[in-house]
């Protein structure tokens, strides 16, 4: 038998026919315990909301959504940019269920670097519950992750599971008896083994330090490596050694490049965005490394002009160019990205900050909205 609907969706899609528009905003749907269950965004809000109740049950998400959904509210916004940013704001602060388990965007490809005592380099997606540090966002996760097992391998560094314990040489103490590594990869040599106490704690982390600066762009030394064992295979006609080398120098010489890449993608996103509002709600945002840093109304006279001035000024304290992606802003970083990427339009609505300051805005408001 198929579950009834939470409420009476006669009555709640007569009160969205006749009251919501088609204009840009968010909606949320609130169980009968008042919940948020689900945050969406649209162009058309009235649209939007309508197609909920054509959706066959139980086969469409939207259908099942609505029968567990006690009322709907909904906000308008400027544009659709601005809707996705609130819509955003709002799974982050509601964490509604039906956004978790059913309506997952695809998740950027990270490389990821675990804090503690035998940090893990490793390939994932999405921020994660484990204090890490994030690099990226990557395009292609096999050459990623091709690339993190060279270095790994080369390194010295353990892929295992990161409830495995670990004990360092200098906590020999702790042994009752002889301890073997939990795998194979010790004894093949590509691994230093710190889960059984056959590597101190200062040889590891400098080993760490070695690939995070590869991966920052501040070092080659792996690279450098696997060169040298290149070389000498084929000095000495090793020539089955020499291509195993080789494609690791492969594997690495796309990871640097990729590293570079997304360091220059997140820095290329600083300018002014000028967003034109689906009614005259023009606004400008100021963007710095693929975050939003402030938003206003189109400033059109000289007061509102020198009022975003400062306010763009206040956010020109210089930045780092290398180091981890920051947590709190990933997900927005990756929503930026994504949307300027798809959008020759919106990219064409930007001015460089300094161009901007350099006359306030005005020809570049008149020329691009």
């Amino acid at each position: 038998m198929l579950a009834l609907p939470s409420c009476d969706l006669g009555w709640l899609k007569r009160r969205v026919s006749n009251f919501a528009e088609d204009r840009p905003g968010v909606y949320r749907m609130i169980a009968p315990d008042g919940r948020v269950i689900y945050v969406g965004k649209a162009k058309r809000v009235r649209t939007r909301l309508l197609t909920y109740f054509r959706a066959p049950y139980p086969e469409d998400k939207a259908a099942r959504i609505l029968h567990a959904a006690g009322n709907i509210e909904w906000d308008y916004v400027a544009s659709e940019f601005a809707a996705l940013l609130k819509e955003l704001s709002l799974i982050k602060l509601h964490r509604p269920v039906f956004n978790v388990r059913m309506n997952r965007t695809r998740r950027p490809v990270l490389i990821k670097i675990t804090e503690g005592s035998a940090p893990k380099i490793f390939v994932g997606s999405g921020a994660g519950n484990v204090a890490t540090r994030h690099y990226g966002p990557f395009t292609s996760r096999s050459r990623v992750a091709e690339g993190i097992k060279a270095i790994n391998d080369l390194l010295q560094l353990r892929d295992c599971a990161l409830t495995v314990p670990i004990t360092f040489a200098e906590q020999g103490d702790l042994f009752t008896s002889t301890v073997h590594a939990r795998c194979l990869r010790h004894e093949l040599g590509t691994c230093t083994g710190p889960c059984a106490g056959l590597v101190t704690e200062e040889e590891y982390r400098r080993r760490v330090r070695v690939a995070t600066d590869f991966i920052e762009g501040r070092g080659i030394a792996p690279l450098d490596r696997v060169v040298s064992e290149m070389v000498k295979a084929g000095e000495q006609q090793d020539y089955e050694r020499a291509t195993w080398w080789r494609r690791r120098f492969d594997a690495l010489e796309w990871l640097l490049r990729a590293t570079g890449q997304a360091r220059a993608a997140v820095e290329a996103l600083s300018f002014v965005y000028l967003d034109p509002g689906s009614y005259g709600d023009d606004r400008v945002y100021l963007i710095r490394q693929a975050t939003v840093r402030a938003v206003a109304p189109a400033p059109t006279t000289p007061l509102e002009r020198e009022a975003f001035r400062c306010e763009v000024e206040r956010h020109m304290t210089p930045e780092p160019q290398t180091g981890p992606l920051p947590l709190a802003n990933l997900d927005e970083m990756m929503l930026l990205i994504s949307w300027f990427n798809a959008r020759t339009a919106a990219i064409r609505r930007t001015v460089p900050i300094a161009d901007w300051l350099a006359d306030d805005g005005r020809s570049a408001i008149s020329y691009s909205l």
